[in-house]
């Protein structure tokens, strides 16, 4: 749902092309081309979305410098887009590029060729990303379409999904991801040493600038901001085990491409967040499993930083008895071994943070949920507490662990803490990623969480996860640099 202009429809189609093309050949030309062989015309496209049909009411067209071509096409409503690509015999996959709008859930897109479904997906990500979708499909023009039906709109959020160009993939072509896999490099002292953070050019953050930097100067400086700071990738149970390795690989085969080190968020255990703004989680422990081996999978033995189920050890006293919080720290346990399997995965268990838990307490749940094996913990994600008291918190832990190192999240915290843990007001960014801290065990300084995302539907703010660009201002004008 959205905006109900009445847009204009463009219903340029692939197959139009083709013979555009194909009309442009000479006789001379087009028997060459016979005499060599080729009995069909070369395969069109890409097939931009923008161009496809789709009815007035159900969405429009849009521009995007970061889509291709520079647009692509919103659905606000439930409907279907349509067009005609030209698929060979040696096609295996259709490939699509979207991303969704955020509501109380994702949108879920429906791919279809020749009125028969091909597949479908959760579009998790604000920011553009592929879905590939197996196939095989006699030469010629094909009916390619698009659905989108879970439309939903509240008070505060509205879900749509937004699709930028579908693709093919050759079968005689390499598959771009999982990526090939080198010998492991192995994790050695901090990972985070030498290493570079991963800015999004198509961020929330940077989008939300661009689109008021003409009429609110101020404003778009102080989300710029947050835009040119690293921050990590959040992944839960919002995508499903099945599309969870062929995502993640996707996210860290683009950071790694351009030279930074992927921080990753796990954030799917059984319960999650007690029912809370942040509800949810997989529907059991052998779904968790499952889970967590496509996550390791998608990293694919590459450099990776995964920081695992923020508040899992920190909250679980609020909602779980004690054999199911024995059952939640085996079940880390188990998360911590198969992700710390590949030397070059560097996990920090989450440990909540100071003025929650009692270090003596937090320690001993940390060891039972195997910090061992882990690189360290992480501290301070997604709350407001200031460096030092972090710090201190931090160095206690560590002294009771043997000297376990940790990460520490500075997303938010350049004011200190407010008057309430969801979306407290008069808060400021604090500091970048930095591996200079100031303590020989603490890793990094870095953005855990996304600064300007909501922490859910308190204090005015939207769903929990959805950028809210009022109160991102708020934090890029009060930030700590």
């Amino acid at each position: 749902m959205g905006p109900r202009a009445m847009p204009r429809v463009l219903l340029v189609t692939a197959l139009s092309t083709a013979f555009a093309v194909g009309a442009m050949l000479s006789p001379a030309a087009a028997s060459a081309a016979l005499e060599r062989g080729t009995r069909r015309p070369a395969p069109v496209g890409p097939l931009e979305a923008e161009t496809m049909s789709l009815q007035a009411d159900a969405g429009r067209s849009f521009s995007d410098s970061a889509a291709s071509a520079g647009a692509g096409l919103l659905l606000w409503g439930n409907g279907t887009a349509a067009g005609s690509y030209f698929l060979g015999g040696s096609v295996s996959h259709l490939v699509l590029r979207a991303r969704g709008d955020q509501c109380a859930g994702s949108p879920t897109l429906q791919v279809s060729v020749d009125g028969r479904e091909v597949g479908s997906a959760t579009v998790t990500s604000t920011d553009w990303q592929d879905y590939s979708f197996p196939g095989s499909w006699p030469d010629g023009a094909h009916r390619v379409a698009v659905s989108f039906a879970n439309d939903l709109r509240t008070s505060t959020c509205d879900r749509n999904l937004r699709v930028d160009v579908v693709s093919a993939r050759h079968a005689s072509l390499p598959a771009p991801a999982p990526a090939p896999v080198p010998v492991p490099e192995p994790v050695s002292g901090n990972p985070f040493a030498g290493a570079r953070g991963y800015v999004d050019p198509a961020s929330s953050a940077r989008r939300a600038a661009d689109a008021r930097r003409s009429w609110d100067p101020a404003g778009a400086a102080a989300l710029d901001k947050i835009a040119s700071g690293p921050s990590a990738t959040w992944f839960g149970d919002w995508i499903p085990a099945s599309t969870l390795a062929s995502q993640v690989s996707a996210r860290v085969g683009t950071e790694t491409s351009a030279g930074a080190l992927p921080v990753l968020v796990a954030y799917a255990i059984p319960h999650r967040d007690c029912g809370l703004y942040s509800a949810g989680g997989v529907a059991d422990a052998g779904a968790y499993r499952e889970w967590i081996r496509q996550l390791a999978a998608g990293i694919a033995g590459r450099r990776a930083v995964v920081v695992l189920e923020p508040d899992a050890l920190a909250q679980m006293q609020d909602c779980l008895s004690p054999a199911d919080q024995q059952a939640r720290m085996a079940l880390l346990a188990e998360a911590v071994g198969i992700l710390a399997a590949s030397p070059a995965t560097a996990v920090y268990l989450d440990a909540g943070g100071p003025g929650w838990i009692a270090a003596d307490v937090m320690a001993a749940r940390l060891r039972s949920a195997g910090v061992t094996q882990a690189r360290g913990f992480s501290l301070n994600v997604s709350n407001f507490a200031t460096d030092a008291s972090t710090l201190a918190y931090g160095e206690d832990l560590s002294t009771r662990l043997g000297g376990k190192t940790f990460l520490v999240d500075t997303s938010r915290n350049g004011r200190g803490p407010g008057d309430t843990w969801c979306n407290p007001t008069g808060r400021g960014l604090g500091q970048r990623f930095t591996t200079a801290t100031g303590s020989a065990r603490a890793d990094a300084f870095t953005w855990i969480k996304r600064p300007g995302e909501s922490d859910g539907t308190c204090n005015g703010g939207p769903t929990a996860g959805t950028f809210w660009t009022d109160y991102a201002i708020g934090l890029g004008q009060r930030a700590s640099f």
